[in-house]
């Protein structure tokens, strides 16, 4: 690395693995000269606390390690309780950057690039945040297998003859939930059609003929388990999601500002900042953050021609969330929704919500970094407000008398 100036004086490197972590110490003595330790400890709370001890007793200022797999996060933990900054960065930018000898160790090329400042630590959330992930994503986990459970459960009814799904707008809805667990039951189809809410009252003649099927015991032994467990979820999934809400105390200001904007409710709030923070200095800028998130369009030119815009790799995560928001505002009344049929006139709806997600992500750095709630030049706020407040002030003026007309005298 000649011609370059160090920025830091005591750098380290660490190669993460399973139950070995390797680390390369670089000490710039005041002389120039570079003095190189290198130690290898084991993957246990005890070598990681070792680990930690050592680096703090050298005087690091800055250890840097690659995001392999999950094995960094307990040793990250240990190093920033002690004290000591921690990059993780991206392996793919490590392996790119030139002049790395070939008899050079991973931990000590790390410790290299760290020194000259040639590679950039990625965006790591507090503690807090970080075991909140575990929640969120463990929650993501159970909805996918509750849509699973859902789609084999109306498999299993087509099998069996039963075209509940075929008049019905939603299989897991309360009229079909029922009708489903009287099937289960034994109960008859009259039975069955008594259990029909709403517009579905309308369709009498449609469900008996829906109903009308061949359920084998096979079918019905299936039926019971798959009602059972998708039971079970929907509860776990309710208890995540009291959790996750309860757990945004500290947030509560950015919980309430996200929800302003059209298509985030709750928990997708809460989602949100459990991936990204309530803290936007972090990123810098928008666009920053729009890359981050996997929703930045790509960049790449050559010869002033421009070639294909796909996004590139980020957080998948935030991602999912966003374009599952994208897709709840495109049926709102707001500036978001207009966007999004502008843009299907030349775009697919892919297209369409990512460009949506994009435009949130960025909305969403601006209202964190300002601390304003989101106002959408399409809805009439004043109006909103009064219709919703409305019946409360004409009951408060009668309370008092100053209602036009006869008032009631107080309770």
């Amino acid at each position: 690395m000649e011609g370059l100036q160090p920025i830091f004086r005591r750098v380290a490197g660490v190669d993460v693995h399973r139950m070995l972590h390797v680390v390369t110490i670089l000490v710039e003595r005041p002389d120039g000269s570079i003095e190189q330790s290198s130690r290898e400890f084991g993957g246990f709370k005890r070598d990681c606390r070792a680990l930690a001890s050592w680096l703090v007793e050298k005087n690091v200022e800055l250890v840097v390690m690659e995001s392999t797999g999950i094995y960094w996060k307990s040793l990250y933990s240990h190093i920033e309780r002690a004290g000591i900054e921690a990059w993780v960065v991206n392996a793919h930018f490590v392996k790119h950057v030139p002049g790395r000898k070939t008899d050079m160790s991973d931990s000590q090329w790390l410790a290299v690039l760290a020194r000259f400042g040639l590679v950039r630590g990625s965006f790591i959330p507090p503690q807090d945040l970080r075991e909140l992930r575990m929640v969120s994503r463990y929650r993501r986990k159970l909805n996918a297998m509750h849509a699973s459970e859902i789609n084999r459960l109306h498999k299993i009814l087509d099998d069996g003859g039963i075209k509940l799904g075929g008049v019905v707008s939603d299989i897991n809805g309360v009229s079909a939930r029922a009708m489903v667990a009287g099937l289960i039951a034994g109960k008859s189809i009259s039975e069955l059609l008594d259990m029909a809410r709403g517009a579905l009252k309308l369709k009498r003649e449609e469900l008996q003929a829906a109903l009308d099927g061949d359920l084998t015991r096979r079918h019905m032994f299936v039926l019971k388990h798959l009602h059972e467990h998708i039971n079970i979820l929907e509860q776990d999934l309710a208890d995540l999601d009291a959790y996750i809400l309860g757990a945004m105390t500290p947030y509560q200001w950015a919980h309430r500002l996200l929800q302003t904007i059209p298509g985030i409710d709750q928990i997708a709030s809460a989602l949100i900042l459990i991936e990204i923070g309530d803290d936007m200095t972090r990123f810098g800028a928008p666009d920053r953050l729009a890359a981050w998130a996997a929703l930045c369009p790509g960049n790449n030119e050559s010869a002033g021609k421009r070639k294909s815009g796909k996004t590139r790799k980020g957080n998948a995560i935030i991602r999912y969330i966003l374009c599952e928001c994208a897709n709840a505002a495109r049926m709102t009344k707001s500036s978001l929704a207009a966007k999004y049929k502008s843009l299907m006139v030349r775009k697919t709806h892919k297209k369409s919500i990512v460009a949506i997600a994009h435009k949130m992500i960025r909305l969403i750095y601006v209202m964190l970094t300002r601390k304003e709630p989101y106002r959408d030049p399409m809805v009439d706020y004043d109006a909103m407000s009064a219709k919703k407040n409305a019946p409360r002030w004409i009951r408060q003026l009668k309370l008092i008398g100053q209602w036009p007309g006869k008032a009631s005298a107080p309770a």
